[in-house]
């Protein structure tokens, strides 16, 4: 029993053991840039703190019903158009 119990113990940290790789990733090289982002002082935008966003909710609402809702068809019209030079005659 303790030797069964010896061993479930050591083989949870060889687990841990073989998920260690000799390869590269795909972020390798990038040491330079991670370092100067650990070090600027305030990375964000200031104007991301402000958390009022003004807006105007009537004017939302018509804006989302017009998208939600077919357009009107044109109306139509009883015109008619004549192109070309009235009044001229051939001989």
């Amino acid at each position: 029993m303790l030797v069964l119990l010896g061993s479930s113990l050591l083989a949870g940290c060889a687990a841990d053991y073989l998920n260690n790789y000799d390869t590269m990733t795909l972020a390798s090289g990038d040491s330079q840039k991670a370092n100067q982002l650990l070090q600027t002082v305030d990375p964000y935008n200031p104007a991301s703190n402000n958390t009022r966003i003004e807006g105007d909710g009537a004017r939302s609402v018509g804006v989302v019903q017009k998208y939600k809702l077919p357009p009107a068809p044109a109306p139509t019209t009883n015109m008619t158009v004549n192109v070309g030079p009235t009044g001229t005659t051939t001989q």
